[in-house]
This record gives structure tokens, sequence and C-alpha cells, in this order.
């Protein structure tokens, strides 16, 4: 038997997540459309080397627009928010591609 998919919290935009920690060593961050900007986030917020905080810039305005919270790092999103959730990330300069 299958089990029914949990369901995603949709916080206001307003409102700020909770995290596993206090903590912000980003993972992984992505240039998806090559613009120069980073577009995915991918944060520990916990030290423990796990990724827990994901979020997107899905217009390209190099804004964070979507924050996911995966507070017990089984792989599916506790808490989704629209914007930064509270918790924008430092930018970096852009990079230049030779």
């Amino acid at each position: 038997m299958s089990q029914a998919p949990e369901t995603v919290h949709a916080a206001d935009a307003a409102e700020t997540v909770e995290t596993r920690g206090d903590e912000r060593v980003d993972l992984l961050r992505a240039d998806t459309n090559n613009d120069g900007r980073t577009d995915v986030w991918v944060a520990d917020t916990d030290g423990d080397g796990k990724p827990d905080l994901f979020q997107f810039d899905t217009d390209g305005d190099g804004k964070v627009d979507i924050t996911m919270v995966d507070l017990d790092e089984d792989g599916t999103p506790d808490e989704v928010v629209d914007g930064d959730g509270g918790l924008p990330p430092e930018q970096l300069p852009p990079t230049v591609q030779v």
C-alpha cells in the first residue's frame, strides 16, 4: 500500500520560517539561467553538512521567490514560503564567464 503524500504548509510572505539551526553554510549555489546571478541556494543551517534550507529565484531577478525548509531532513519539505522567509542569502558578485 502506498502512503498519502505529506501536506506542505504554504506560509504568508511576511512569515519567518524556522530552520534546524542558526547557521547558514551554503552547500550549493547555482546559476540555472546563465545570467551571472545565483538562482538556487542549498544551505545547511545546523552544521551537520546536510541540506535543510532550499531557496529559489524563479523569475531571474536575483531575489529569493520560494523558500523550502526540510526540518527532519527526510527529503520532503516541511514548510514552503513565498519569498525569502526571513532568510535572505548573502549575494555574491556576478561571475564572469570566459
